[in-house]
C-alpha cells in the first residue's frame, strides 16, 4: 500500500511540476510566431551555427523560435518530461558574449584542448545556438533521469552526462528533456509519469519506442536535433514513425556515460546513445561536430577516432547494395515492402547494384539476443517499478514467459510445431518460445560465444558476398497504434528487424521514404485466405492483422540501411546517396509540417 501511494503521490508531484514550469515560461515564449522566427526555423544546422558564431543571430533569438515550437509540439502531442528555458537563456546569454569563432574546431583548437584538460571548453563553439532535446534518460544536472518510473522522479541529477557537458561545451542551447515509455522497452511512449505521447502524423498512432518524445518534438521543430538511446529500435522507430533520420552508433562511438539503461549492467547487448535529425544533413553535421570535440576525453567508454568524411555522391562510386526484403520471422506489410522496393528502383536507375543478401539465420542471432537481454528474468529491468505503476502490455508478456516453467514453455512450442496447419508455419515462434527463459551465468557466457560466433558469420557473410551497405526494414508496420493492446499483439519479438543490428553492434541508419497510400498499400480483401497469410505464424499474423492502410493513410514510411562496425561515415555517406537517388526519380521525401494546418492533410 505504502508502494502504491508514493507512486501516486510521485507522480501527482511530477505532473504539478511539469505545469507549474510551463504555466510561467516567459512571455516571449507566448507571442504568436514572427517572420524572424520562420527565417531561423528554415536555417540548416550548419546555417544556424554559422550565424550565431558570426553574431548575425542572437543565440536567444534563436531559443525564441525552437522554444516557440517546443511548447507547440507539446501541446499536441505532450512530448515534454521537462523544460527549463530559464537556463538554457541564461546559457544564451553568455554565448552572445563569447567571441566570433569558427564553426567548428581547428587542430589548433584541439591542441589547446589537450593541454587544458581540466577545462573542457574549446575555443570555438562548433555547436553554437543548436537546439538539443534530451530524452529522460540521460543525466542534465538538477533534472531528474527518471525512465518513466515514478521511484526516479522529484530526484535531480547531481552532474551532467559527460555528452550532455561535450554539447554545452560546443554551444548547444539544452532547455528541454523529452518523454519516454516505463521501462523504456516498449513500442508506445506513455507513463504514469508523463501519459501517452502520440505521433504527430496522426494522434492514434504511437510516435514510436521508447525515444518517442524526442521524435514528437523534432517533428514539430522544437528542437533542431534530439539525443535518444537504442537497444532495439529505440532511435529508429521514432526517426521512422515520425519522418526522420538517425543513425544508430557503434558501442563506444558517441558518449554514453550518463545515459541510464533499462538494462543497467548488461553488455552482451549494450545500450547505444545516439542522434535524431530532421534532415540528413543536419544529422551529418551534428555526428561530425560531436566527434570532433574528441568526445573520448569527456567519456572513457568512447573510442578515439577520428571523423573521416566519406562522400559517395561526389566520388561518383557505384555501390553494391545487398537487400534483406524478410528475414524469414514476420514479413513486412505492403507499405513497408513498397518503400524498400522504391530504394531498390532508384538505386538501380542511378546504375548501382542491388542484390539479395543471404545472412546468416536472423531467427538464430534473435534467439541468442533475447536470451541475452532477458538473462535475468527481466528482474533489472522492472526493478524500480512500484506497486500499481502501468508498464505496456508486451513487457509484461515477456515477463510471463519469463516465469512459466521451461517444460510449459517447451510442451507449448512442440504443439505449435505439431499442430500449427500448414505443418512449420510456426517453427520460428516456437524457436523463440521455448527460449525465454532465465539463464545462470555460465549459460550467459555460453550464449555470449554464440553471439561472438554469430557476429563471425555475419561478417564473413558481408566479405563474401561483397555489399557495401544492406538495406532491410525497419519494422514490419509502419507505425503501432497507440492502444496498448497492439504492442501486445505484435510482442516485443516484432522488434525482429531492429534488434538484430544491436546484437550485433552494426551501425545502422533509418530515413524515410514515402507515406503510407490507402489504396496502393492496402492488403487484399481476402487477406486470411491468401497462400502468403496461410504460411505466417502466429506472430506475424497478430501483426499484419494490426495493419490498416486506411487508418494509416498519411503515416511517414522508411528503410534501414546497414554498415558495419565503426561505420557511422560510411552509412550516412550511403544514406545520401540513397536519398539523392530518390530525388533524382521523383521520389524525394517531404516532411510534413505542423502548426500551419498541414497536419491535418
Amino acid at each position: 500500500m505504502f508502494s502504491f501511494l508514493q507512486h501516486r503521490t510521485d507522480c501527482a508531484r511530477k505532473h504539478d511540476h511539469l505545469r507549474y514550469t510551463l504555466d510561467r515560461v516567459p512571455a516571449a515564449y507566448l507571442d504568436p510566431p514572427s517572420d524572424a522566427d520562420a527565417k531561423i526555423l528554415a536555417l540548416s544546422l550548419a546555417q544556424l551555427t554559422a550565424a550565431c558564431a558570426d553574431h548575425v543571430i542572437p543565440p536567444a533569438d534563436i531559443l525564441h523560435a525552437y522554444g516557440k515550437r517546443a511548447l507547440a509540439a507539446h501541446a499536441a502531442t505532450n512530448c515534454l518530461a521537462d523544460i527549463f528555458l530559464d537556463e538554457a537563456e541564461r546559457a544564451a546569454t553568455l554565448l552572445a558574449l563569447s567571441p566570433s569563432s569558427a564553426h567548428a574546431p581547428t587542430q589548433r583548437d584541439s591542441d589547446d584542448h589537450r593541454r587544458h584538460s581540466d577545462s573542457k571548453a574549446p575555443a570555438s563553439k562548433p555547436l553554437a545556438g543548436v537546439p538539443v532535446g534530451i530524452k529522460d534518460c540521460i543525466d542534465v544536472a538538477g533534472h531528474d533521469t527518471t525512465l518513466g518510473f515514478s521511484a526516479n522522479a522529484n530526484r535531480p541529477a547531481r552532474a551532467d552526462a559527460p555528452l550532455v557537458r561535450l554539447l554545452r561545451d560546443a554551444g548547444a542551447l539544452i532547455y528541454a528533456k523529452t518523454t519516454l515509455p516505463t521501462a523504456c522497452l516498449s513500442f508506445e511512449c506513455s507513463s504514469d509519469l508523463f501519459g501517452a505521447t502520440t505521433n504527430p502524423y496522426n494522434p492514434a498512432f504511437s510516435p514510436g519506442a521508447s525515444t518517442g518524445g524526442g521524435a514528437a518534438l523534432l517533428a514539430w521543430q522544437g528542437s533542431l536535433v534530439d539525443v535518444g538511446t537504442d537497444i532495439g529500435g529505440s532511435t529508429r522507430y521514432p526517426a521512422v514513425y515520425c519522418g526522420l533520420y538517425a543513425v544508430k552508433s557503434t558501442l563506444g562511438r558517441f558518449p554514453s556515460t550518463g545515459c541510464a539503461s533499462c538494462t543497467p549492467g548488461l553488455e552482451a547487448v549494450p545500450t547505444v546513445t545516439s542522434p535524431l535529425a530532421r534532415t540528413l544533413d543536419d544529422l551529418e553535421e551534428f555526428w561530425r561536430r560531436v566527434v570532433e570535440m574528441r568526445p573520448w576525453e569527456y567519456d572513457h567508454t568512447c573510442a578515439p577516432i577520428p571523423w573521416t568524411p566519406v562522400d559517395f555522391v561526389a566520388s561518383g562510386k557505384k555501390l553494391k547494395f545487398g537487400v534483406i526484403a524478410d528475414d524469414g520471422i514476420i514479413p513486412p506489410t505492403p507499405a513497408v515492402s513498397r518503400a524498400l522496393r522504391e530504394v531498390i528502383r532508384a538505386l538501380e536507375e542511378q546504375g548501382h547494384e542491388v542484390v539479395p543478401f543471404s545472412p546468416p539465420d536472423p531467427l538464430e542471432g534473435l534467439k541468442i539476443g533475447y536470451q541475452l537481454m532477458f538473462s535475468d528474468g527481466a528482474a533489472s529491468i522492472l526493478a524500480p517499478r512500484r506497486t500499481g505503476e502501468t508498464v505496456n502490455p508486451a513487457l509484461l508478456t515477456v515477463r510471463l514467459l519469463l516465469r512459466l516453467p521451461l517444460f510449459v514453455k517447451r510442451l507449448h512450442a512442440t504443439l505449435l510445431r505439431w499442430l500449427s496447419r500448414p505443418r512449420g508455419r510456426n517453427e520460428s515462434w516456437a524457436a523463440l518460445l521455448e527460449t525465454f527463459h532465465p539463464r545462470t551465468p555460465r549459460e550467459e557466457r555460453t550464449l555470449v560465444g554464440a553471439r561472438d560466433a554469430f557476429r563471425a558469420a555475419w561478417h564473413d557473410a558481408w566479405v563474401a558476398q561483397g555489399v557495401d551497405l544492406v538495406l532491410t526494414a525497419p519494422h514490419a508496420l509502419p507505425a503501432m497504434p497507440k492502444e496498448p493492446a497492439a504492442s501486445e499483439k505484435a510482442t516485443l519479438v516484432s522488434a525482429n528487424y531492429a534488434f538484430l543490428y544491436n546484437i550485433l553492434d552494426c551501425t545502422t541508419g533509418v530515413m524515410p521514404v514515402s507515406y503510407v497510400d490507402r489504396t496502393a498499400d492496402a492488403h487484399p480483401p481476402d487477406l486470411h485466405r491468401t497462400p502468403a497469410y496461410q504460411h505466417m505464424s502466429d506472430i506475424a499474423r497478430a501483426v499484419h492483422d494490426l495493419y490498416d492502410a486506411d487508418a494509416m493513410h498519411g503515416l511517414p514510411v522508411g528503410v534501414q540501411v546497414v554498415g558495419g562496425r565503426w561505420q557511422e561515415e560510411r552509412v550516412i555517406a550511403g544514406m545520401k546517396l540513397i536519398e539523392r537517388a530518390l530525388w533524382a526519380g521523383g521520389k524525394g521525401f517531404v516532411p510534413r509540417r505542423f502548426g500551419d494546418g498541414a497536419e491535418g492533410e
